[in-house]
């Protein structure tokens, strides 16, 4: 079992969820008392979100370059970041190791293609869905990415930042949310990237037609099966 390094803390509730699938993934592939082998480092969400804010997304790099770097020091064999937005710096965080990254707009482009699903949606922080970084490089490798009209962007990032990354999951927002995936289906989206750890805790395909495309689900998946093999 190789061992995997997990840069986290964006937020905890994100890392959370990573470490706690890892776990359920592998008792469910080994059986008995298999746990994973992972090195976690977490930084301060306080302090990146302040520098995204400030649009400091070098020294953003500079601090998850330094976690990773950290987690290769403590033995691991591949790195993911339990993140979608701060995939923004992967090129730097990558270049600062001499181990793989997992990165996550990879895996999803993979599973649309092996899905067969042409055009897909994604809802995400108002960075991701607004910066190319992400949806550029899953159109490259897969599907047409389309996101939500500017109006929506607002109070999207503002669900995720003052409810989920607390352990809020409000029933409102919820309905609120499905009703875009809704509204993104009937504009001809196959299926919906569900783009930040945290709306999954808020959104589950029992609450839609449309098929959804977990990204935390997926990447962890792709880190088990590397582990694993």
């Amino acid at each position: 079992m190789q061992t995997i390094g997990l840069i986290g803390g964006m937020s905890w509730e994100s890392s959370l969820v990573y470490y706690r699938d890892l776990n359920v993934g592998v008792q469910e592939r080994l059986g008995g008392l298999s746990s994973p082998k992972v090195v976690l480092s977490t930084v301060d969400f306080a302090e990146v979100t302040d520098l995204e804010d400030n649009e400091r997304w070098d020294q953003i790099g500079t601090l998850l370059a330094d976690a990773a770097r950290g987690v290769e020091r403590a033995g691991a064999d591949f790195l993911i970041l339990c993140t979608t937005t701060f995939h923004k710096v992967a090129d730097q965080v990558a270049a600062a190791v001499d181990i793989p990254l997992l990165h996550l707009a990879d895996v999803v482009a993979d599973e649309c293609r092996a899905a067969g699903v042409q055009k897909v949606a994604f809802l995400g922080t108002t960075v991701a869905m607004n910066d190319p970084f992400f949806i550029s490089r899953i159109a490259e490798g897969g599907p047409e990415v389309v996101v939500p009209a500017p109006e929506h962007h607002g109070w999207l990032n503002s669900a995720i930042y003052d409810e989920l990354v607390h352990g809020r999951v409000v029933d409102a927002t919820r309905r609120r949310v499905v009703a875009l995936i809704d509204e993104m289906w009937d504009a001809g989206a196959g299926g919906v990237l569900l783009g930040c750890t945290e709306l999954e805790l808020l959104v589950k395909q029992v609450d839609c037609e449309v098929p959804l495309f977990p990204c935390t689900t997926l990447h962890v998946r792709a880190a088990l099966d590397r582990a694993l093999a």
